[in-house]
């Protein structure tokens, strides 16, 4: 993207927006939940990020993302700490790359909680994998015309073969075709 006088970046103030201070134990531990109670918002940003292919208009949409993630983590603080700390301990201690599997059943005292007092359930395994379709509420953008994309006319035709070609002395002209 080539900047001019012309294009309007934001400033400071617009950019600014409170940080999800978690380590990666806690964003591993809560991920799939998060993921699954902020699905909506979140397609709905990256939905504008792939179709505008231009962050500034998806500021606004950035800030609703951030702040669904942050409201996800005062509700999980506010009905299932305990049980949360123990899991995401647990996740933090048993092996070096975090890996779950040494944590299972933290994870489904954890899981049985956020089932019970928020009513979220742990999204089966490739979930976040499959293709669904997004229904948003914003109009589908229309393509601005970019100057950078010029139209060329077709291809010139071949020229006519206009060399006389006598007949091959020995063998066929095509020969390393037929092999």
């Amino acid at each position: 993207m080539v900047l001019t006088k012309n294009v309007k970046l934001p400033d400071c103030s617009e950019l600014m927006v409170p940080e999800v201070n978690l380590t990666t134990t806690t964003l591993m531990s809560a991920g799939p939940h998060l993921g699954k109670d902020c699905e909506a918002v979140n397609n709905e940003f990256m939905l504008c990020r792939y179709e505008l292919n231009d962050p500034r208009a998806c500021l606004d949409l950035g800030r609703k993302v951030t702040a669904c993630t942050l409201n996800f983590f005062k509700k999980v603080k506010k009905n299932c700490l305990e049980e949360f700390n123990q899991y995401s301990n647990c996740v933090d201690k048993s092996s070096g790359n975090y890996a779950l599997r040494y944590c299972r059943t933290t994870q489904a005292v954890f899981d049985e909680c956020m089932l019970q007092k928020l009513k979220i359930e742990r999204p089966d395994f490739g979930y976040f994998t499959r293709a669904r379709v997004h229904c948003s509420p914003s109009p589908a953008p229309s393509a601005p015309p970019c100057p950078c994309h010029k139209k060329y006319p077709d291809a010139t035709p071949s020229l006519p073969d206009s060399k006389p070609r006598p007949p091959a002395r020995f063998t066929s002209r095509y020969y390393h075709v037929t092999e």
